[in-house]
């Protein structure tokens, strides 16, 4: 099947494809920001420049574009110049799996969200799903790499106020 387009407007069209600030990448930041999670973008000093950097709990999330990452999703494929477009898409995807792999070596977390669970339909669980995994990193790094306090350990009082004993009245239990 031939171009529609002749190589000056398909390098018009192409050439207006940005990797920054997409519609999906804005879904995500606007729904971590409301959420109190603060983040940095696009830092140049990580392996793959994630789109979401959030230092403070060591963690990356890329907002991956289904067709330019080859999610499985893509059941279309470009059928002018196919061969060219296969071999690109692979080199993504091999690029993306190297940094993933670089982040996580050096302790980081690493989240991918795919354009296509940011539909409409699938947004709202994406981002329950989201918000449970960044739950699960955040309470990790707060209970100091345990996920919760298991019953072999001291169990810490929640109340910040003195113990009392019951059945008192509440003049015995104050201090002079």
């Amino acid at each position: 099947m031939a171009d529609r387009m002749t190589p000056e407007q398909r390098h018009r069209c192409m050439s207006r494809i940005r990797g920054r600030d997409t519609k999906p990448e804005l879904v995500v930041r606007r729904w971590l920001w409301r959420q109190g999670y603060r983040y940095r973008l696009y830092v140049k000093s990580l392996p793959g420049r994630p789109d979401i950097v959030m230092r403070k709990w060591r963690t990356v999330i890329f907002v991956n574009g289904c067709f330019w990452h080859g999610h499985d999703c893509q059941k279309h494929r470009p059928t002018t110049n196919a061969q060219f477009w296969q071999e690109k898409i692979t080199r993504n995807r091999e690029r993306d799996a190297r940094n993933q792999a670089l982040l996580q070596a050096a302790g980081w977390n690493v989240i991918v969200v795919w354009e296509c669970q940011l539909s409409p339909n699938n947004r709202t669980d994406t981002l329950r799903e989201l918000d449970l995994v960044l739950s699960r990193i955040v309470l990790e790094k707060t209970s100091g790499g345990k996920a919760y306090i298991t019953p072999q350990e001291d169990v810490v009082p929640i109340a910040a106020e003195e113990a009392v004993e019951y059945g008192k009245t509440g003049h015995e239990n104050r201090k002079t």
